[in-house]
């Protein structure tokens, strides 16, 4: 598939492209704004934000994001594309788009990757009954407008989000029933005494904690018939059941990187890789925030401000930010050393649990395979409407198999953009 097989309705040009219009994306926005060239930013959300500065109904936004989006509101070299997304390349230096009005391709001279990460759904009896989500999708719908009045939830996983989440469940009114993170106290401890480096972190840590965090503790099996009523936990070595009427599970963050992959960028630790300037390994390709590595969103905003300077051979103004970036990037490699995912989340799932909810593939389908293509010629797991986004990131933290190559498009899109452009 290629550039032809896409009606192209409108043609846009710049000299920057930044694809993603979370925390680094903005960033480099405004940075790559400073040297008075054209930028676009392209975003499938309705308004700038990305995830972790995400606009909704229950959302009161912090000062700098609302300083970030009225700074690039106002500047007349910025163009905003939101509601769209990327469904493919183009020609040379293009790439292909489509939202509401049509189908459309973008000419630029260099491009900068912001497109963020995705959350990490390992699967485990009963992670399909209704009521069970991931830690990330339930914020988001709660920021959007979701009320949990007098509704029991259950947290579960790894990382600091589980913390952010149980914020917002309160804030909408829910009860925490549990929240559990699988980590050792032994290694929060450890990761809680370094926090004075960064005292904004420790002042969150603070001030999010909540009296039901349980250390050493993991999900099992979500119970019920046609929707989840219970959930087993594991806790020390002690089975619990907990009632509970939703289960938010985050087991971390996958970093996104499609676009960056279908352009020729050379991947580190399943990450887009970089260099001072987040060069990629293309030349005029950028990578900034969590596709080129998981670290936060203050680790996300220099990155992307580098990014901008560098793309716009502003290496001064880049280099000032460098020492910047290590403070953050040495407290997301702390994460990363605190919340590595146990082995026993391995070996959560039955031979009957769906690994492929989009094709109901049963992880026994899986077994008799030695690789993901194996098992996608075999089962068609990976074939449904998320095309392995799901589940073969779980296949590669359950059996270490390498995650396929994506293809295009890189989203389902609508048949008027797959018509000959030509005609």
């Amino acid at each position: 598939m290629n550039q032809t097989l896409f009606s192209s309705v409108s043609k846009k040009h710049c000299q920057i492209l930044i694809v993603g219009a979370g925390p680094a994306g903005m960033s480099a926005a405004k940075a790559a704004a400073e040297s008075g060239q054209k930028v676009i930013m392209i975003d499938d959300n309705p308004v700038p934000g990305g995830q972790i500065w995400r606009d909704g109904a229950n959302v009161t936004l912090p000062p700098l994001a609302v300083k970030y989006r009225q700074h690039l509101a106002a500047l007349s070299n910025v163009e905003i594309l939101s509601g769209s997304k990327i469904i493919a390349p183009g020609g040379s230096q293009s790439v292909i788009y489509e939202n509401m009005s049509g189908c459309g391709e973008i000419y630029y001279q260099s491009l900068i990757i912001c497109s963020g990460a995705r959350e990490i759904l390992l699967p485990f009896p009963g992670w399909t009954l209704p009521g069970v989500i991931g830690a990330g999708g339930l914020q988001a719908m709660i920021k959007g407008g979701l009320q949990l009045q007098n509704q029991r939830i259950v947290i579960a996983g790894s990382g600091p989000l589980l913390l952010a989440v149980a914020t917002s469940v309160n804030q909408a009114g829910g009860n925490i029933a549990g929240l559990f993170e699988q980590t050792s106290w032994r290694a929060l401890f450890s990761f809680a005494f370094t926090l004075w480096h960064w005292p904004t972190k420790f002042y969150q840590a603070l001030t999010s904690f909540n009296s039901a965090y349980r250390a050493n503790s993991y999900v099992l099996e979500a119970l019920g018939d046609k929707q989840i009523e219970a959930v087993r936990i594991q806790q020390g070595t002690t089975e619990k059941i907990i009632p509970c009427d939703r289960l938010a599970c985050g087991f971390g963050l996958e970093p996104n990187t499609d676009l960056g992959q279908l352009l020729g960028c050379r991947l580190e630790s399943r990450a887009l890789a970089v260099d001072e300037r987040q060069q990629s390994s293309v030349e005029n390709i950028y990578a900034a925030g969590e596709c080129s590595g998981i670290g936060g969103g203050e680790l996300s905003l220099v990155e992307g401000a580098i990014a901008g300077y560098s793309a716009t051979q502003q290496y001064q103004r880049a280099e000032e930010l460098i020492k910047q970036r290590q403070k953050w990037q040495h407290f997301a490699n702390k994460i990363i050393q605190t919340f590595p995912l146990r082995d026993e989340l391995k070996t959560l799932a039955r031979p009957d649990t769906l690994i492929c909810r989009c094709e109901d593939v049963p992880f026994s389908m899986l077994e008799p395979h030695t690789n993901w293509r194996q098992a996608k010629l075999n089962s068609r797991c990976g074939m449904g409407a998320c095309q392995g986004k799901i589940c073969a990131t779980a296949a590669y933290h359950l059996l270490g198999w390498q995650t396929p190559p994506p293809r295009i498009p890189l989203s389902p899109v609508r048949v008027q953009s797959l018509t000959n452009e030509e005609k």
